[in-house]
């Protein structure tokens, strides 16, 4: 097989889209779960080992706080004790081989049984001096803490330095083995500052036992508390027999050199050992915790784990199956709908139930049904719009030519035309009878659409010079155009329209005199042609209703019918950017702006020595003559 197939076999990718689903989504779904499972399991663990140890922590720094707390007060009191007048004095006389009597002995008794009654958890208070002489509160006979004590380990560890040792011991106190912690301090001589003896303090143990007893450790609180001093010796255990004791070796050897941390120690059964140092008293405070406790709470949250994967495995495998037939029930609609279009059936639309991808692409198939038929209904009468659209422009066209062709405009040229030649013979007439005919010949000629503004101005010219002969001193034009603008382009039959609006608008309705004026100027990549007039002009509505006439195609007729033509042909031939716009100040005269677009123009020598213009866009104009101003 080789690998090609191999990975198509693989991939599935001759099976069915459900097939596919099926396989993948149980794949997707069954490796993440497991995988989650197994990370969730493990770490969950982890968690419950450092949730126990910050637990342990925590309830070690309250129990060294507290005994800290503790003990610093009995450190206060042994200065107190040994500071005391009458425990000075008799110190002083001791050291000094004076004699003391049983009265300096019975005031320092009394001081200890004073500072013994204050504290409730005080056992017993002894003054030891040069291993012999004892001094006790407890002044019942026979009952001595401190027998012996300088044959007990600790004793030569205490500092000499007179700082106090905290300590627990076991003492026999009436036939009978007490736990007491003891706090022992050294007395030194003031001659020579050699120790020559020791004030010890025995407190009740009962309060180190309750305060590590409240320690509750672990789910069923079998765990406990244990303190141990510097040397490793038990100073409070659970059992009692183990106080001043040393602990196992391995426990001694893990916690001897740190201050703080945890271990796992295996012996009679695995547990959790967490401890940290007290700076204060040099101990250091171990609490204990059965692993087993641990693992029984990491046990069962394995089993919720596995139960929970397992449940939303199945969940997440159900829900894919159903989306994945959600999926594939719409596909096969669609390719069956699909089909009938293949054999011409346009008519069958699906219903969108979703708004999902597949919903979009079902709402594209019955656009796309919707837009073929339409597109075969269009092909059907192609042909009849054509000839319908040919007619209509036809049609358009001569509207134009008709609007062109003003009536009152010939009528009244041909009746001054009759007059002049009823009075007398002049050459006016045959000025007027020819500048008349090459107008309209110019007007009815069948010639490109777009023409140079030198034509176009010699068209107006032509105009305004009949219109001179007709309204004599009342009618003065003048035109100021510059050489560039001759060569320009703009459509055939627009000045004459706009000279004749002022004509028609600005000096018939009324006795006096107009000026019209042609000019121009360009501004960036378009020119403007202005025709303006110092007639009556328009009122703000009226040429608010001329706006938008000019601006909306379907707007209502203003009655200019040759500025709308002229309009709507520039937009035609140039397009939207380009068309007329009017300026009118009531009583001040109207301006016609005609925005056309520039083409850029080349100066050339011919070759008789005369100058001439070169168009350099896509269409060239004709030559140009250089021009001046007009003035009549």
């Amino acid at each position: 097989m080789s690998f090609q197939r191999l990975l198509r076999t693989i991939l599935l990718r001759d099976r069915s889209l459900m097939t596919k689903l099926t396989v993948y989504s149980a794949i997707l779904v069954l490796v993440p779960m497991l995988l989650v499972g197994y990370i969730s399991y493990r770490q969950s663990s982890l968690t419950l080992e450092n949730e126990a140890r910050r637990y342990s922590w925590q309830i070690i720094d309250q129990v060294k706080h507290y005994v800290e707390d503790y003990f610093r007060d009995f450190e206060i009191s042994t200065l107190k004790i040994i500071n005391h007048p009458d425990t000075t004095a008799f110190l002083r006389a001791y050291t000094g081989g004076k004699p003391t009597d049983a009265d300096h002995e019975s005031r320092v008794r009394n001081v200890l049984q004073n500072s013994a009654f204050s504290r409730s958890d005080v056992a017993n208070i002894s003054l030891i001096l040069d291993h012999e002489r004892i001094i006790d509160s407890n002044d019942q006979p026979g009952v001595v803490s401190v027998w012996n004590v300088e044959r007990e380990a600790w004793f030569d560890t205490v500092p000499v330095t007179g700082k106090p040792k905290v300590l627990a011991r076991l003492i026999h106190w009436k036939e009978d083995t007490k736990p007491v912690v003891s706090v022992a301090k050294r007395i030194a001589s003031p001659k020579d500052l050699k120790p020559f003896g020791m004030l010890v303090i025995d407190l009740n143990y009962k309060r180190l036992e309750d305060t590590a007893r409240k320690v509750r450790l672990g789910a069923s609180g079998s765990g406990f508390l244990m303190i141990l001093d510097d040397e490793g010796r038990y100073v409070y255990h659970p059992d009692q027999e183990l106080i001043g004791k040393l602990a196992n070796y391995r426990i001694v050897r893990e916690i001897q050199y740190r201050s703080s941390g945890s271990f796992i120690f295996d012996e009679n059964g695995k547990r959790l050992l967490t401890f940290s140092r007290s700076e204060a008293l040099n101990w250091k405070i171990v609490t204990s915790i059965p692993y087993k406790e641990l693992m029984e709470s990491r046990t069962m949250m394995g089993h919720v784990i596995f139960a929970t994967t397992a449940w939303s495995m199945l969940i997440a495998y159900v829900l894919s199956l159903g989306f994945a037939a959600s999926l594939i029930r719409p596909i096969k609609k669609l390719h069956l709908y699909m089909k009938r279009v293949e054999i011409g059936d346009f008519k069958g639309h699906i219903k969108v139930e979703t708004g999902d991808e597949v919903g979009m692409l079902t709402a594209d198939y019955n656009r796309m049904v919707n837009r073929l038929s339409e597109l075969l209904e269009e092909v059907y009468v192609s042909r009849v719009k054509e000839a319908e659209s040919h007619l209509r422009h036809k049609e358009t066209e001569l509207r134009m030519l008709q609007a062109q062709m003003n009536p009152h405009f010939l009528y009244n040229a041909l009746e001054t035309i009759r007059g002049m030649a009823l009075a007398e013979e002049r050459e006016e007439i045959a000025d007027m009878s020819a500048a008349l005919s090459r107008l309209l010949r110019y007007n009815v000629k069948e010639d490109k659409p777009v023409v140079t503004v030198r034509q176009e101005l010699a068209v107006v010219e032509m105009y305004l010079r009949i219109q001179k002969y007709r309204f004599d001193e009342r009618l003065e034009y003048s035109i100021h155009l510059p050489d560039w603008v001759l060569d320009q382009q703009l459509p055939k039959f627009t000045l004459q329209p706009l000279a004749e609006n002022c004509i028609v608008h600005g000096l018939e309705p009324s006795m006096i005199g107009i000026s019209i004026t042609l000019s121009a100027v360009r501004v960036g990549s378009t020119f403007m042609l202005a025709v303006s007039d110092n007639g009556p002009g328009m009122t703000p509505d009226r040429l608010e209703i001329v706006h938008r006439s000019l601006t909306n195609s379907n707007a209502r007729s203003t009655g200019h019918i040759g500025i709308d033509n002229v309009n709507r042909r520039i937009r035609y031939l140039f397009g939207e950017p380009f068309g007329l716009a009017i300026d009118s100040i009531p009583s001040e005269g109207t301006t016609v702006h005609m925005v056309l677009p520039y083409k850029e123009m080349n100066l050339f020598h011919g070759k008789d020595g005369g100058k001439g213009w070169h168009d350099t866009s896509d269409s060239a104009g004709g030559g140009r003559e250089m021009g001046k101003d007009r003035t009549s």
